[in-house]
């Protein structure tokens, strides 16, 4: 007896419904296909699972439950940081104090504020009309740090050998004092360079910047051409990169190369963010060949490039800022 034709008191027969009828259901569960059948006639509950008709009824684990794909879960809302009025009445217009700066033209400062590309404590300002202290604020343009105050002194200076790294010698040698003594600021030298090294060094009133690009933490690199005793064997720049150690420690360069061979000595490039005493000379002899001139040629984006030797210049506003940028201010 088919389907159609039972009675519909006449009990189903163990086993359900046949496969293909209206009333089947699948393995699925409830709302389900069966493999190979009909549907029921109405589309299948969202997410319902199917059975695949390779795997004789099994659940493909790849669809089971829902077959939507996952969704980010959504960070709850939080409140903006309110913005910060760095606005100081007794202060000076920003776009004169920019043009004042270098920057540009009274009327192409006024268009980088526009622009929003000017930003005073971390605060992205675009009002012409806001005021502020170049002594205590600091102004980025496109990331970099300006100099507004007129008052700091920024200076390349070109040491000598036989210079004493000083402002005052007791002993009576020359020093620093003997070349900026007649200024009026009172200028730091970042870093030092021992008596017999010549080359760049950095003069500031800057504290808190010559304090960054001295101390190792910050990671500034300097540069330094050396002549040694040569020849100079190929295992030298690996152990030099791997870290020497010396009586104050363990000390590893982050460049090496040789840059040309003498008979019997070879010049050679050496780049390092440490700043400890003599430290190029000890390394160097560390791995078998002692210094017998040492020029430190940059500090950070700095060259000494011609300067001549004794001779100064003031630092560029495209190179202040990139001092600003390497000492991480």
């Amino acid at each position: 007896m088919t389907e159609h034709s039972r009675s519909p008191r006449q009990p189903r027969k163990k086993g359900g419904a046949p496969s293909g009828s209206a009333g089947s259901r699948g393995s699925g569960g409830k709302g389900g296909y069966t493999s190979g059948g009909r549907g029921t006639g109405k589309a299948p509950a969202k997410g319902a699972g199917k059975t695949s008709g390779r795997s004789g009824g099994k659940t493909n684990s790849r669809f089971a439950g829902s077959t939507k794909p996952s969704q980010p879960t959504r960070l709850p809302d939080r409140d903006a940081p309110a913005p910060v009025d760095v606005h100081d009445p007794d202060g000076i217009r920003l776009q004169k104090l920019m043009a004042a700066a270098g920057v540009g033209s009274r009327r192409v400062c006024e268009n980088l504020i526009a622009q929003g590309r000017v930003e005073v404590d971390g605060q992205i300002v675009t009002e012409l009309g806001v005021r502020i202290d170049a002594k205590s604020q600091v102004v980025h343009v496109d990331g970099v740090r300006i100099n507004l105050d007129e008052d700091r002194v920024y200076l390349a200076f070109n040491k000598p050998k036989g210079v004493v790294t000083t402002m005052h010698d007791e002993l009576g040698r020359i020093s620093l004092e003997d070349y900026v003594g007649n200024r009026e600021e009172r200028l730091f030298h970042v870093g030092r360079l021992d008596a017999d090294t010549e080359g760049l060094l950095l003069l500031t009133n800057d504290g808190d910047l010559a304090h960054r690009l001295q101390h190792p933490a910050y990671g500034v690199l300097k540069t330094y051409v050396a002549t040694i005793r040569g020849p100079v064997g190929r295992d030298v720049g690996k152990r030099l990169r791997e870290g020497v150690e010396l009586e104050d420690g363990p000390v590893s360069v982050d460049s090496f190369r040789i840059v040309d061979h003498q008979p019997g000595k070879a010049m050679v490039e050496v780049v390092l963010h440490e700043g400890r005493k003599h430290v190029v000379r000890r390394m160097l002899e560390a791995v078998g060949h002692p210094v017998l001139e040492l020029v430190r040629t940059e500090v950070g984006p700095i060259r000494l490039a011609d300067l001549k030797s004794g001779r100064m210049r003031r630092l560029n506003k495209a190179e202040i800022g990139a001092l600003y940028k390497a000492a991480g201010l």
